[in-house]
């Protein structure tokens, strides 16, 4: 014989098992299980993987990978400064900027804004904002009174190119110092601005977000010829970027703040691997009650086999030949519904954003806003280790789940059987 016996045996009685009506109900039942909760699980996971990927080259794209922020004097001799960091070779780029919050003003109508002073050409080193302009274009930043919104802010002021706003911004220490004593409360500086780019991001950014070129925040900020608040930089591994910024910064000759993306967005990625684990857990312990169904399978084939395994042992096959018999014919279920998973799962896998696209037009609903998310479609990203994590797993319960009937067959008594029958 080319086979070993117990995987001859165990492919008899599956095959002598498929003529049988609930036997092959229960055991249909539980390789349609497995299928299912593999199928499932790798496509959970592929979508995580999308989200991860999204986080990474889309998000990050405008979001700060990691910047120094001065203390308490600015930073000097900025572009000393960057060469010096762009000397690291996990940093990609770097670029200065002054930032401070404010309020842009149109009319009656007030948005509050973060805005961001930045060399216009360094900028698109470390960031793809021009990318996203939707009206205007980012080199006219230059522009003495440019300004570069958010399409968020565009349409809570209702402008638009070319539009005329008004900036109001938080007094410097030197206008502070010759303001009144009298006044209680500082005025804030006014300045006037035109419109002359708006971009299209997504989420938050787009309602918060505003431009102006770095000689302008320097000229109304305060700030001397070659002084800059903070240097932000992109760096090559962005899951690596608070070692990176922390190195940066125990280099640099000033005291410095130390932030990266982690700290502000963060939590986007916290909550990818939190539902990543939860989803894992979840869909494990539906494979394993499907799996654990090959019990069931299983001990409905050695109440019925029992003469067979009593005449196996009067003609002497030990208890390791039943065992395995009994053990490979409940793993051709695991078998059989790791392969068909896991082929479904690769398949929907590699079309998930467009059946999901497919889905919103055919019921003509939207499942992720951009204005909510920072993307508006399902990502996906197939992994070949999480495909082999989820089978082996599948295979290791459904190994396990015929350890104890199989057992169950070898303390079959051949006198009492036989003596039956």
């Amino acid at each position: 014989m080319l086979k070993p016996l117990s995987v001859f045996i165990g492919l008899r009685y599956v095959r002598s098992r498929q003529s049988s009506g609930f036997s092959s109900f229960i055991s249909a039942s539980s390789t349609i299980g497995i299928a299912i909760g593999v199928a499932v699980l790798i496509v959970v996971l592929s979508a995580m993987n999308g989200f991860e990927r999204a986080l990474a080259t889309h998000l990050l794209s405008i979001v700060p990978h990691g910047e120094v922020v001065a203390v308490n004097s600015p930073i000097t001799q900025w572009p000393e400064n960057i060469a010096k960091i762009e000397q690291n070779p996990n940093v990609i780029a770097a670029a200065p900027f002054i930032k401070t919050q404010g309020m842009m003003q149109k009319s009656a109508a007030l948005k509050g804004v973060e805005i961001r002073g930045v060399d216009v050409e360094l900028e698109q080193r470390v960031s793809s904002i021009a990318t996203y302009m939707t009206a205007g274009k980012w080199q006219d930043l230059n522009l003495e009174d440019g300004v570069v919104i958010g399409a968020g802010i565009a349409r809570k002021l209702s402008v638009k190119v070319g539009d005329k706003v008004q900036l109001l911004l938080p007094p410097t220490v030197s206008t502070q110092s010759k303001t009144s004593k009298s006044q209680q409360f500082p005025v804030p500086m006014t300045q006037q601005a035109t419109v002359v780019g708006i971009f299209k991001f997504g989420g938050t950014i787009d309602d918060t977000q505003a431009f102006i070129n770095l000689a302008k925040a320097s000229q109304l900020l305060g700030y001397q010829s070659g002084e800059v608040q903070g240097i932000r930089f992109k760096v090559q591994d962005v899951f690596a970027a608070p070692q990176i910024v922390r190195g940066i910064a125990y280099n640099f000759n000033f005291y410095v703040y130390m932030v990266d993306w982690t700290r502000s967005h963060g939590h986007l990625f916290n909550d990818i691997q939190l539902v990543r684990l939860v989803m894992f857990i979840v869909l494990v312990l539906v494979i394993a009650v499907a799996s654990f169904n090959i019990v069931s399978t299983l001990i409905m084939a050695v109440n019925e086999k029992k003469s067979d395994i009593a005449i196996l042992k009067t003609m002497g096959a030990n208890s390791s030949t039943i065992m395995a018999s009994f053990m490979f014919q409940g793993l051709m279920n695991g078998i059989l519904g790791c392969f068909l998973g896991a082929s479904l799962g690769i398949l929907i896998s590699l079309n998930l954003t467009e059946i999901i696209r497919a889905i919103e037009s055919m019921l003509s609903v939207e499942f992720l806003s951009a204005d909510i998310y920072f993307i508006d479609y399902l990502p996906t990203v197939l992994r070949q280790q999480d495909v082999v994590n989820t089978v082996i797993t599948a295979l290791v319960m459904s190994l396990v789940a015929t350890i104890y009937p199989a057992w169950r067959a070898t303390k079959v008594e051949p006198a009492q059987v036989l003596g039956q029958a």
